[in-house]
């Protein structure tokens, strides 16, 4: 029997459509799931779209339709998406599905059996497009949103509320006894300095909405998107119609999602599960963000490639094959078309491109369009076919582990090797010198190793391996090309060669075919003019930031401790969107030392520190030679 494998994507909302930024997790999520497969897993991979959000029944009102026909409408535009950049899942859930609201209501009613639901009153600023309350001292004094820079909304309602409290330290002990459940580990750290600052029970239903899944124990009551959302899970896998298949998935295998959702997958959901007497999943992994040219993707200001553009002018393979090789998986990434162009012409154009076209050219004209006999092997073809089986070897343990861009370099060293291989041996001077033998064996090995390296790129560029595999004559009838039962010297000999054809053709960038507007670097204008006494009373200082961690409920605010000559202080900064704790631990600031202390998500910060921005992002001025912390600023 075949092991099982259970991996998922988060499910997006769908009040816009998706942009690059939305397709890495797919693709890459993807290409593990391939690799599975290739592997020998019984695999379950599982996507869809989150259809129970205020911000899409906002939407739909905008638009003046139903919202059921809205997320219709949207959930198809988002799944044409995946389809254009091929990617291989084999279930698309939506959470309007009547499977889901049986499974999410099926699910709350465990968890109120289990005595961990009870009904509180709420009352707090409410933000509409995080669909979170927030504290008040959480926000400035216009009731602004941290996060959206929006004003929020008053509400008190009657809600039921989950008691997340009760599994803070059985929470901790499973993160402590799985070190593999979280990854990577950077966001394993931000996630156990959360839980230990306490955990609190939060409202898991809402009384004035009407668009949503209602309770089990209240029909007035409709469920928390949040609560709802990852349950998607779950149904995905069977629950609660056919627990047979339920039993035979779960618990998941990998939760794939962005670094932004990583607590409400790696808290609430497994204390969820738990309380619905279910086991917690395997891994959730946390990958980073891809910016464009070193800006925030976002569609309303125009910073975006539109995916399926970029498949229509340069074809899957091509966006997909960038995106996890030259992003490391679990790191934020850049895009750029230059970069793109860079990457698809080195790696496949001239290196197994040129590799597939001139052994297959070689082999036709020599052998009658067929494969050479394998020969007796020398030193130097077992020297190629050892390093391969290296590079296979490194291949599974690093796909096993998720590094993905490490294992394409794999492929890619092969290729090289192979390349250098053909140089060596020089196999047009064979031919013209009439050694047939040799020439038989060189290009034989050559054509191994193509072969070698299309089914390790397989899981990222699909089509384009099945296009080289079928240049070099395998047909259905030949074994799987597969990485459980690949073996040097599995291409059959004298095998009929395919119809030679550029996989990989050359590619030069005139423009950029999608619409990826270059960030605006207008600076802001100069303020008034002050007078020399006004600046005197800024008393600035340098500061060595001695440590680094997460504002609670905020995604934008980070907490430092910084040292300012002989005196420690705690500063905090709106810096998480652009720097990780350990990015900016070391650093040596400026910051305003004499700036009154004032509360930030309820946090005292002692100073502010100095930076600039632009719509490109935000970078910390910093001191490029060392001075003494506490030094004066002027």
């Amino acid at each position: 029997m075949k092991p099982k494998f259970y991996l998922t994507t988060a499910i997006p909302y769908v009040n816009a459509l998706p942009h690059l930024g939305h397709s890495y997790e797919l693709v890459a999520t993807d290409v593990i799931a391939r690799y599975r497969r290739l592997a020998g897993y019984d695999v379950l991979f599982l996507t869809g779209t989150d259809e129970n959000s205020l911000n899409n029944e906002r939407k739909a009102r905008e638009l003046g339709i139903p919202p059921q026909e809205y997320v219709t409408k949207m959930s198809a535009e988002w799944r044409k998406t995946w389809d254009a950049l091929n990617i291989s899942y084999d279930d698309f859930i939506r959470t309007t599905e009547d499977r889901h609201k049986r499974a999410s209501r099926g699910f709350f009613q465990r968890a109120y059996d289990n005595g961990d639901i009870y009904k509180n009153v709420y009352e707090g600023f409410y933000c509409t497009s995080c669909e979170a309350f927030y504290e008040e001292e959480d926000l400035n004094a216009e009731a602004l949103c941290p996060v959206h820079e929006m004003k929020c909304e008053w509400l008190s309602e009657e809600n039921y509320f989950f008691s997340l409290s009760k599994y803070q330290d059985r929470l901790l002990k499973h993160i402590e006894e799985n070190p593999g459940f979280i990854e990577p580990e950077s966001r394993r750290n931000e996630i156990v300095a959360f839980i230990r600052r306490g955990l609190k029970d939060f409202s898991i239903t809402r009384a004035s909405m009407k668009w949503g899944i209602p309770t089990p124990v209240d029909e007035s009551q409709v469920i928390y998107v949040w609560f709802d959302a990852v349950i998607n899970y779950a149904t995905g896998a069977g629950f609660p119609d056919d627990m047979e298949k339920f039993e035979k998935y779960w618990p998941c295998d990998l939760h794939v999602i962005g670094k932004d959702i990583t607590r409400f997958h790696c808290i609430y959901w497994p204390t969820m599960l738990w309380s619905a007497g279910l086991p917690a999943p395997a891994k959730v992994f946390g990958h980073g963000f891809v910016t464009l040219k070193g800006a925030k993707m976002s569609k309303s200001r125009g910073i975006y490639v539109d995916p399926v553009q970029a498949v229509q002018e340069y074809g899957a393979d091509a966006i997909r094959f960038f995106l996890v090789r030259e992003i490391p998986f679990g790191q934020d990434g850049d895009f750029s078309w230059e970069a793109f162009v860079a990457r698809y012409n080195a790696d496949l154009a001239n290196d197994l491109g040129n590799l597939l076209n001139r052994t297959l050219n070689l082999s036709t004209r020599n052998f009658d369009g067929k494969t050479p006999p394998r020969g007796t092997p020398d030193a130097a073809d077992r020297e190629l076919a050892e390093f391969a089986e290296r590079c296979r070897v490194e291949y599974v343990a690093l796909m096993d582990r998720h590094a993905i861009h490490a294992a394409l370099e794999q492929a890619m060293a092969l290729v090289r090797a192979a390349n250098k291989y053909v140089a060596d041996t020089a196999p047009w001077t064979l031919a013209r010198d009439g050694q047939t033998e040799r020439l038989a064996a060189v290009l034989y090995h050559a054509l191994e190793a193509v072969r070698w390296a299309a089914v390790m790129v397989t899981p990222a560029m699909p089509t384009s391996a099945a296009r080289i595999q079928a240049q070099l004559g395998i047909t259905d009838a030949d074994p799987p090309q597969d990485i459980a039962s690949l073996t040097w010297g599995g291409l059959r000999s004298d095998a009929p060669l395919g119809d030679i054809a550029p996989v990989f053709p050359r590619i030069d960038l005139k423009e950029e075919p999608a619409p990826a507007a270059e960030p605006a670097m207008k600076s802001e204008p100069v303020a008034d003019t002050i007078q020399i006494d006004d600046f005197a009373k800024v008393d600035l200082r340098l500061a060595e930031v001695l440590s680094a961690e997460p504002v609670p409920k905020s995604d934008k605010l980070l907490k430092l401790r910084v040292r300012v000559g002989d005196e420690e202080r705690q500063i905090v900064a709106g810096i998480a969107q652009h720097y990780a704790p350990d990015q900016i631990v070391g650093k040596r600031i400026a910051i305003v030392a004499n700036l009154a202390p004032r509360k930030v998500f309820g946090v005292e910060s002692q100073g502010m520190l100095l930076a600039a921005s632009d719509d490109g992002g935000l970078c910390v001025a910093e001191f490029d030679r060392p001075i003494a912390s506490g030094s004066k600023v002027r």
